[in-house]
């Protein structure tokens, strides 16, 4: 019997061919933590006695309140700066980027084991890694051990073809699986995604769709690696890092799911639920207040192209604030080389940190009351951006920046 992605890639790690269900020890190549998560994960790795197993493949990232808006915040960044120092763990700092973003730009390479504690490090599945988030102890385990347990997910296997229409995104495919199948539809399988439209794909998009696969409660969403992946690491000088992963023809999936792309239109999760999902087109007499582009999900360069296409020779709404973060300093860097920057500020846009501030409702764009925002991000769970009387939606950059200019949802 054949294998799938997930079943590839973890029997690699454990010296043995895995069948569902299996409870097994899988080595660990790259551990993961964030500010939010990283001291309590320091403080159950010390109580553990031991060195770090690999440090220069444990990564601790500052993103979540970078710059930090208060001084507990600041004390907490302080203990993880100092474990990096003492440890000789790598440490990545204020302005750097989100974890997730940085992990596929730098760390994180095809067939390899990433375990983080932040649920959305399900994002490097788009480059074939078995990629996971855990809790700060299991974290501090594999950080100590260099391995930790799984029970063998299986998968479902989605199949898209088709051509998007014009202005349809990934995004939109994955807000449209998630309306189908509902929030916990994939409670700890993996999505495994096949057929043309996914081929056909850019790696940012389907970075997307792998750091949403936690939002229909899977616990991983893994693609094939491809000449898309192998020029995304030359890209980011590590085409040396390219590995074929292949799911076998015979593999067994849980289900498939056939999509055709072409019957997507524009998206929109609406309040206070992932799944709540309509077309933009039903939305129009949805007035904003704020939007929001960028996060792990759709503040990468190819993000902030689309949204600069739409608001050149444009201005932001008078009744709206647009605020946008780009996903890591080299997206800034690049976004700022091919002019993209004076566009969005000429258009009254405000420009902040990279990080994860906005989205988190730690700093940043916290929402008044009963104020709206349409944001990029994956999550609208009531007070998600820092206060419970407000109302996300989640979006396309395309569709965010549309409602930008008109101040409304699908005008």
């Amino acid at each position: 019997m054949g294998q799938t992605l997930a079943q590839k890639i973890l029997s690699s790690h454990c010296n043995h061919d895995v069948q569902f269900d299996e409870l097994i020890i899988a080595n660990i190549d790259v551990c993961l933590t964030q500010d939010g998560t990283g001291p309590l994960a320091i403080k159950e790795f010390k109580k553990l006695n031991k060195p770090l197993k690999n440090p220069k493949r444990t990564i601790l990232f500052i993103d979540h309140a970078a710059p930090s808006p208060r001084k507990e915040l600041s004390n907490a960044h302080n203990i993880i700066r100092e474990f990096a120092k003492e440890y000789g763990a790598v440490l990545s700092d204020i302005g750097e980027g989100v974890c997730h973003q940085r992990a596929v730009e730098q760390f994180v390479k095809p067939g390899e084991i990433l375990v983080g504690a932040d649920s959305h490090t399900c994002t490097s599945g788009a480059l074939g890694a078995f990629s996971t988030g855990m809790g700060s102890t299991d974290i501090a385990v594999s950080m100590a051990y260099g391995k930790t347990w799984f029970k063998v997910p299986k998968s479902f296997k989605v199949v898209v073809n088709g051509a998007f229409k014009p202005n349809v995104t990934s995004k939109d495919l994955m807000l449209y699986l998630i309306g189908k199948i509902g929030a916990d539809g994939a409670t700890y399988k993996v999505l495994e995604f096949f057929g043309n439209t996914i081929e056909n794909m850019t790696m940012s998009q389907r970075f997307t769709l792998a750091n949403m696969a936690v939002e229909a409660g899977a616990k991983a969403g893994l693609f094939e690696t491809d000449d898309k992946t192998r020029e995304f690491l030359k890209e980011n000088n590590r085409e040396t890092d390219f590995k074929e992963i292949k799911a076998d023809s015979d593999a067994v999936y849980e289900k498939i799911i056939e999509i055709n792309a072409d019957e997507i239109e524009p998206m929109v999760s609406c309040p206070h639920a992932v799944d709540n999902v309509k077309k933009a087109s039903e939305l129009a007499d949805i007035k904003v207040n704020q939007v929001f582009i960028g996060t792990c999900t759709n503040g990468r360069i190819e993000d902030l192209r689309v949204v600069a296409d739409v608001l050149k020779g444009q201005k932001v709404h008078q009744d709206v604030r647009m605020l946008i973060v780009p996903a890591s300093k080299k997206t800034y860097l690049q976004a700022s080389k091919e002019g993209l920057l004076d566009i969005f500020l000429e258009a009254g846009v405000s420009l902040l940190p990279s990080g994860c501030g906005p989205c988190v409702g730690v700093h940043g764009g916290i929402l008044g009351d009963n104020e709206v925002c349409l944001a990029t991000q994956n999550r609208n769970f009531q007070g998600r951006m820092g206060n419970t009387n407000g109302f996300i939606y989640l979006s396309s950059p395309y569709t965010a920046a549309r409602a930008a200019i008109s101040g409304y949802i699908g005008k």
